[in-house]
């Protein structure tokens, strides 16, 4: 069997893997198969911005190491995750500016090295990563696959458009506030968020009072599972880190998660912010295909979701992290950045984080702190399983909708009303594609568990994968 043979591009990852092991592709073929769709479709929808053709096909020629996914061409996004000697731009004008590349590999990038993908290249993201669409200055919209004239979510919309549009089976992604389950809701892809600390950041400590979590967006529960294996666990001088599982997280792919007890949410918490009828939809019917595999969906929620003193508090931790990492560029290029390096609202960002003092930080972090233990009481004292939502408020908007310089900041606010709130509580959460709009938009729909359960959603989402599955659906702008 030759890759002509088959198509690799609706192929996962473990089945990919799976034709290297028997012998019936080499992992050169997978690699010049992968470049060849990048070629055919990047040009249209901008998700790849840094190549590394050359470089992977001496990889996939030489000795790989012998993980699970060994041969499985793979995409970094240009955000978090450094690989030595590569562009490492952040989606910013001021280290685009000055051509910076990465002085080292981050722990991750290892972890993936060494679960044997080959590293394509990097994908688009925003600016610092501080927004949930891809448009940066920099390197300009990514576009969506299921509609060019939308958005692809973000930070991780590079990632996820990859994938989406069967560049690769599975990309890194990143997520401080949703940015791996906005961009897989928007994509129709799989986009879980490990729980806080589940995967290091080495050899940085955290980012964003523990919010930020790396993953993947993959188009099958199996892959995301095989994946978080691979990239789980503790590294030398983590600050923290998750419980391990009991077991691989592989092995809960396709396991009974027996009968659960599941919280519905279905409509913004956020005053003014109106419900969406397809989001609506998409969770009630979730809910629907939940209780005929034999769950138990109540209408019910948090109450501690519905205190709007979270916002303010998070944006505190989020600009004060912009400014340190404006600062920190700064020191590293060796000049000011101004308004022609930092995008506007970066540049607000920053000023709030230039502002903030230390003593109001740190009340910052222990009032979040305070707050995700009254979340967390509805899972473990109210005895809940899981919480249903919408991922998103909404479909995905039109390019230039969350971006627009006045209105973009207050669009962010409504149309993120379910997501960040978990990166504060450290929870695990997934987006899984289980509805489209009549013109054809993908909606997402999130489950989450308790802190340390990602166990938990890989069952029950493998569950609804079987019960309703999406991967044979495709959008306009696919590499076939």
């Amino acid at each position: 069997m030759s890759s002509d043979a088959v198509d690799l591009s609706t192929m996962d990852a473990v089945a990919q893997a799976e034709l290297v092991r028997d012998g019936h592709v080499s992992p050169v073929e997978l690699v010049e198969a992968a470049i060849l769709r990048i070629d055919k479709v990047n040009p249209e929808i901008n998700a790849v911005i840094h190549e590394r053709f050359d470089e992977a096909r001496a990889e996939a020629a030489g000795p790989l190491p012998n993980g699970p996914f060994r041969g499985v061409p793979f995409l970094l996004k240009d955000l978090g995750v450094m690989m030595a000697g590569q562009p490492y731009h952040c989606g910013s004008r001021f280290l685009k500016g000055a051509a910076y590349r990465a002085p080292y590999d981050s722990g991750l990038t290892r972890r993936f090295v060494d679960a044997g993908l080959v590293v394509l290249g990097r994908t688009n993201t925003p600016e610092f990563g501080t927004t949930i669409t891809t448009e940066s200055v920099a390197y300009g919209p990514c576009r969506n696959p299921w509609n060019p004239e939308h958005s692809t979510g973000g930070s991780s919309g590079g990632s996820a458009a990859a994938v989406a549009a069967g560049m690769v089976s599975v990309a890194h992604a990143s997520d401080g506030g949703g940015s791996i389950r906005v961009p897989a809701s928007e994509c129709a892809l799989v986009g879980l968020k490990p729980s806080r600390g589940r995967v290091t950041r080495a050899p940085e400590g955290e980012s964003w009072m523990g919010a930020t979590v790396d993953g993947v967006v993959s188009r099958s529960v199996r892959d995301t599972a095989t994946m978080l294996d691979c990239i789980a666990g503790y590294e030398a001088g983590d600050p923290y880190t998750a419980p391990p599982p009991t077991r691989p997280f592989a092995a809960e792919v396709g396991a009974d998660p027996g009968p659960l007890r599941v919280g519905l949410l279905d409509h913004p918490l956020g005053a003014g912010v109106a419900a969406d009828p397809d989001c609506t939809d998409a969770v009630r019917a979730a809910a629907e295909l939940l209780e005929s595999l034999g769950h138990r969906v109540e209408v019910g929620h948090p109450a501690a979701l519905e205190d709007e003193a979270v916002l303010p508090r998070f944006i505190t931790i989020i600009a004060a992290a912009t400014a340190a990492d404006v600062a920190f560029w700064e020191r590293e290029l060796g000049r000011a950045a101004g308004r022609a390096d930092v995008e506007g609202d970066n540049l607000a960002f920053r000023a709030i984080g230039d502002r903030t003092g230390a003593p109001a930080y740190v009340q910052a972090v222990s009032w979040l702190h305070e707050w995700a233990r009254r979340v967390q009481a509805w899972w473990h004292g109210d005895g809940h399983d899981l919480l249903l939502t919408p991922t998103l408020a909404v479909p995905p908007p039109p390019i230039g909708y969350l971006s627009d310089p006045d209105l973009g900041g207050a669009r962010v606010r409504d149309v993120l009303q379910y997501t960040a709130q978990f990166n504060i509580t450290g929870q695990p959460a997934v987006s899984l594609p289980l509805h489209w709009t009549e013109g054809g938009l993908p909606v997402g729909v999130q489950l989450v568990a308790p802190y340390g359960r990602e166990d938990l959603l890989i069952r029950v989402s493998s569950q609804l994968e079987q019960a309703q599955p999406w991967t044979g659906r495709t959008p306009p702008i696919y590499a076939h």
